[in-house]
This record gives C-alpha cells, sequence and structure tokens, in this order.
C-alpha cells in the first residue's frame, strides 16, 4: 500500500523567501524543507563552517605537517566504495600538491573486509610506511592500530562513521566522535580528508612552508569531493550543499578531475549539465563497481589520472564492470523475488535471505531493491569465509539498522560475529547455520520496535504545479539547486488526461500528457500494462535533451487511476 502525502509548511516562511527574491515556487519548495533565509541557500565557499571546532583536526594538520618537513612515509588506507575512494584521491592529491610523500592502499573486501584490520596493516607494512592514514574507516579498528603500534607505524584516522564503545588508540578526526563541536554530523569521509586537508594548508602558511612551494588550490578537489558526498547518500545539509554546488559548478564548467571527465563520457551524461542525479546514479555506480567486483584502486586510478587517454582507459573498464554488475544484480534479484513467492512478505515485518552462489559484491544493491519493492527493511546474504555468509541491509524510515543489530548482537550473545552501519544501512557477519535463527530474531526486534503503519510506504509530494508551471524553465531552474538525502528532489502529484501511450525499451510506457490544456511528455518505467484515460500521477521534472533540442518531460513514480 502506498500513502501519497504533501509536505507542509508555514505560509509565513513561503513569503518570507519571496521577500528575500526568492523564485515563489522555489520558496515554496524550500520552505517546505525547513528554509528559512535565502542565506542558507547561498552556496558560495566562504559560508563553509570553519575547521576549528572539529575535535583534534588542529592537532591532525600539525602532525602532518611535521610528516611533510622530515619527508615521512605516509600511507593512505581507503574504504573500497565511492566515498573511500574519492577520501583516498582527495587524500593522495591534496598531501603531494603540499609537499608530502603519499601513497595508498585499498583492500580487496573479499580478502580483507573491511576496515584497517590487522591483515592489512601487515600488508601496508610491506610498503614501510611512518604513517598510515585511514580515510572512510578506522573508528572501529581497534586491534588494527594495536597491530600497526607493534611494528611501528603510526595510526592517523579520519572517519565519519558513527563510533563504537571503545576508540582506536590514536589521533582520530571524526565529526561524530565524542566531544566534537563541529556543527555538521553529516560530512562524508571525503568531506573530513578534505576539512583536514584545509586546516593543514592553514598550519603549513603560519609554519611559512609555502614561501618556497607553490600554495595548491584546494578548490581544484571539489569535483572529487561533491563524487563523494552523493555517491555516499550522507545528509545534504548546508555545508554539503555547499561543497557539492562548488563541485558541480567545476564540472559544467569543464574544470574536472580527466577520471571524472572521462565518467561521464563512458555513461553517455553531458558534463556541462552535471547535476546530483548524476554523481548518485550514473558516475557512483560505475566507481563502486570496481570495489563491488574487483579492486577499488582501479576506481582511485581512474580519479587520479594526469591525462585523458588514461583516464578514459581506465573509465571504459569501469564501465564494463558496471554492466556485470548490473547482470549479476538482475539475476540475484530474480531469484531473491522467485524465493519470496514461498513468504507472505506482507505479513512479515523484515527479509533477510541467502543463497551460497550470490555475490558479495552486489548484496546490498539487492537489498536496496528489495527494500524499494516490499517497502521492508532487507537483509541479503552471500558466502564469506568458511562457515560464515556476510550480510548488506538496507532499511525504511523509522526504523533504525545499526540499533536494530545492535539489540539482536545483545539478546543472542555471539550469534552475529560482528556488526556495522548507520540507520539506513548496515552490513553484519554470521556463521551460515544461524540464519534462521538470525530471521527470527531480526523480525522479533522489528516487531517490538516498529507499528505496523511504518510498512506503509508512504510519497512525499510538494503538491501541484498550475499548468502555466508545467514548462521547461520551471524544468531548468529546479535542476539547478543541489537535490539529495535530507533535501528531497521535489515531487508533485496531480491529475493527468493520457493522450497517448506506447511502450519503448519492451517495458517502459513513453506518454503524451495533458494537465488544463497544456501537454507535455512523460515516461514511467518498468511498466508494461496500459494506463487508463485518466491518472493521478506522482512525478518529477526533467529538461530532457534529445539531438539538439530541449523539451520538458516529466517522469512518473507512481500512477492511480
Amino acid at each position: 500500500m502506498t500513502q501519497i502525502t504533501t509536505r507542509s509548511y508555514p505560509a509565513s516562511r513561503q513569503q518570507t523567501l519571496c521577500e528575500q527574491g526568492i523564485h515563489p515556487l522555489m520558496a515554496r519548495l524550500y520552505a517546505a524543507r525547513g528554509i528559512d533565509n535565502a542565506g542558507d541557500v547561498d552556496y558560495a565557499l566562504k559560508g563553509l563552517l570553519p575547521y576549528h571546532s572539529m575535535k583534534n583536526i588542529l592537532a591532525m594538520a600539525a602532525r602532518l605537517a611535521d610528516a611533510i618537513s622530515q619527508r615521512q612515509r605516509m600511507l593512505v588506507v581507503a574504504d573500497y566504495d565511492a566515498d573511500g575512494a574519492t577520501a583516498c584521491t582527495v587524500a593522495v592529491k591534496g598531501l603531494a600538491a603540499m609537499g608530502g610523500v603519499i601513497d595508498f592502499i585499498v583492500p580487496n573486501r573479499f580478502e580483507y573486509g573491511y576496515g584497517l584490520t590487522p591483515e592489512i596493516v601487515a600488508l601496508a607494512a610491506h610498503s614501510q610506511p611512518d604513517i598510515i592514514l585511514t580515510v572512510d574507516n578506522g573508528i572501529a579498528s581497534v586491534a588494527g592500530v594495536e597491530a600497526a603500534k607493534t611494528l611501528g607505524i603510526e595510526v592517523l584516522i579520519t572517519d565519519h562513521h558513527l563510533p563504537g564503545d571503545t576508540l582506536p588508540d590514536a589521533l582520530i578526526v571524526n565529526p561524530n566522535q565524542a566531544g566534537c563541536d563541529f556543527p555538521s554530523k553529516n560530512l562524508a569521509g571525503v568531506g573530513v580528508m578534505f576539512y583536514v586537508l584545509m586546516a593543514l594548508r592553514a598550519e603549513l602558511r603560519q609554519r611559512g612552508h609555502f614561501a618556497a612551494n607553490p600554495e595548491p588550490n584546494l578548490g581544484e578537489l571539489l569535483d572529487i569531493v561533491a563524487l563523494g558526498t552523493v555517491a555516499d547518500v550522507v545528509r545534504l545539509d548546508r555545508n554539503n550543499r555547499i561543497l557539492v554546488d562548488n563541485g558541480l559548478r567545476r564540472m559544467r564548467a569543464g574544470r574536472m578531475a580527466p577520471g571524472i571527465a572521462a565518467l561521464f563520457r563512458v555513461a553517455g551524461r553531458a558534463a556541462h549539465k552535471a547535476n546530483t542525479f548524476d554523481l548518485g546514479f550514473t558516475l557512483g555506480p560505475r566507481l563502486n563497481a570496481a570495489g563491488r567486483l574487483d579492486d577499488m584502486s582501479l576506481g582511485i586510478a581512474c580519479l587520479l589520472a594526469s591525462s585523458e587517454d588514461e583516464a578514459m582507459r581506465l573509465a571504459q573498464e569501469l564501465d564494463r564492470l558496471n554492466r556485470e554488475r548490473r547482470q549479476i544484480e538482475h539475476g540475484m534479484q530474480d531469484e531473491a523475488l522467485a524465493a519470496l513467492t514461498a513468504i507472505d512478505a506482507d505479513k512479515r515485518y523484515t527479509l533477510a535471505l541467502y543463497r551460497d552462489d550470490w555475490h558479495q559484491g552486489v548484496v546490498g544493491i539487492v537489498a536496496s531493491r528489495l527494500k524499494e519493492k516490499y517497502h521492508r527493511p532487507t537483509i541479503v546474504f552471500a558466502p564469506g569465509d568458511e562457515g560464515e555468509i556476510k550480510g548488506s541491509g538496507r532499511s525504511i524510515p523509522g526504523f533504525h539498522l545499526r540499533d536494530a543489530l545492535d539489540l539482536v548482537y545483545k539478546r543472542h550473545p555471539g550469534m552475529i560475529l560482528k556488526f556495522g552501519g548507520h540507520a539506513m544501512a548496515a552490513g553484519l557477519t554470521i556463521a551460515e547455520q544461524a540464519l534462521s535463527t538470525f530471521q527470527q530474531a531480526f523480525e522479533d526486534v522489528a516487531q517490538g520496535l516498529m507499528d505496523e503503519s511504518a510498512l506503509t510506504r508512504t510519497l512525499e509530494t510538494d503538491g501541484s504545479l498550475s499548468a502555466r508551471e508545467l514548462n521547461l524553465p520551471t524544468a531548468e531552474t529546479l535542476a539547478a539547486e543541489v537535490w539529495g538525502q535530507g533535501f528531497a528532489p521535489p515531487t508533485f502529484q496531480d491529475r493527468f488526461q493520457v493522450i497517448s501511450q506506447r511502450m519503448v525499451g519492451d517495458k517502459h510506457l513513453k506518454l503524451r500528457l495533458a494537465k488544463d490544456g497544456v501537454q507535455c511528455d512523460g515516461m514511467i518505467f518498468n511498466r508494461t500494462d496500459w494506463l487508463p484515460d485518466e491518472i493521478h500521477a506522482v512525478y518529477q521534472l526533467a529538461a530532457n535533451e534529445w539531438q539538439g533540442r530541449k523539451e520538458l518531460q516529466i517522469y512518473l513514480q507512481h500512477v492511480a487511476p
């Protein structure tokens, strides 16, 4: 069942925004997202929150400055997703530009698992680093830090994940650690590393380092920061929107890294129209495909590539891996749906599925697809180490997945071997023989934490558009804003007449729609049955460009007679 609601907001808030010069439609959309001052949608870089209040950042800047001046060898240990890849790229580029001796490794997820494990430390030791710098991981790496200390390697941690009860014995920069007064807790791993570089540059300035060395323009890294921020689906508060907006501006102006430009080209997307959809659903998945199926070193190499030819060669390989990932995903999804025919999903609060031939690198995506279809917290498992299975979960609003796994962990000691994550996504490892016990325990926790009403999907909309607003300029105005997690893209609901409809690509409907005499094209994906003559639709606007022509197109997300 789907419930459609309209976002509410005080009329006075919209009026204030209009009086401050905001377009009336945008004022309405901003007001519904809690914006009450035009300054909150001013994305000039000067509006970034200052770094000084981030716990330990000044100490880390001083330590990195010492390492640069002493020519100490630094090794970045990165996570294997898009945030980890972009954070690693920003660290390597930024530290090298300031004179650092820097290299990186990224663990193969199938061999080493997640984070700075003792096994990764042993691998890193072959490079004989003086310092290991973690990006987008490390906050839970107690054993890894101890292993590094034993080998005489210092560890510096930059992360954004929620800390556990015990912290590693290392210098940590993480806005989510206790005692950190940095106002935004929503930075991605790449955002944290960018802030560390800002603090480091200021420290080096104070030391006179740039009297004899060129001072880097950190703004040149913002295209990479924007990609990682959007791809990691962190909340786009104002601070993150400033980072993303400035990164998108670099892309649209053609001032992006060769690797970013190459990813746009292999995806068939126009960089001069770059938006958050491109980053989250086009570039991000191609970058993530390396970590899911192969080795994220490939993705980092693409982002670090200095020539267009090298970047294109690597981007094409990432594109190939992404096509392979999609094939694996579709096969797993079909198998999961077939398995669910034996289960009455409507009578369950959760889904937890496993097959011994599923691919560990794709379980998160399949979990996300099943969660969208059934609107249930979903965990999909694949084989891990001998006798173990590894799961990736996705949740729905109102159900904090990591907290739920913590409850299962406490109620059934020893069943969950390890776990981590946050409200909407988490991962865990259990013994294969414990699967049925876990499925019931997870279901019991969900039934205790959730009301049945939470299992009804709610589509929030921004109400209706008038016929005069249903045009290309409106779509282009909307496309220029930074929409995403926590700052939802505008979605509208209206009644339409269906003038014509035809099937395209064997599984999508191409439509001609009319509202109050105004006609426009529409698309509804993955639907093969015909629509009635009149529909009530939830939709988004897009400025579609085809063969040099721009026109309005609306994408229908939900239809009813």
